[in-house]
């Protein structure tokens, strides 16, 4: 089970990371950003979970703060693995993914 939530936590902070880079290079280029071939990379690496945003979220949530969204809803979930990877290595210390959480300690 730790395996697997760290896996999960992983993904979650690629696409955090992601969106993070996705913005600067928003701030820096902005009436450019779309033509640009890094933002647009980000922009693939991000997109499922954005669209994941979009579906969840009421309609009157305007497409320009969906990003945001998507960051804070990708922050809540790596919490939520975080903690529930902790419970798992603290209820089976034994498990291969453990040994990383125990030494961050």
């Amino acid at each position: 089970m730790a395996t697997l939530l760290t896996i999960v936590k992983a993904v979650l902070e690629i696409a955090g990371m992601a969106l993070i880079a996705q913005f600067a290079i928003g701030v820096f280029a902005w009436n450019r950003r779309h033509q640009n071939l890094v933002y647009k990379l980000f922009e693939v690496v991000t997109s499922p979970f954005t669209r994941l945003t979009r579906l969840v979220t009421p309609k009157f949530v305007l497409d320009r703060h969906i990003p945001l969204a998507t960051f804070f809803l990708l922050f809540v979930l790596w919490l939520v693995v975080l903690f529930e990877l902790a419970g798992s290595c603290r209820t089976d210390p034994q498990q291969r993914a453990c040994a990383a959480v125990q030494q961050s300690r």
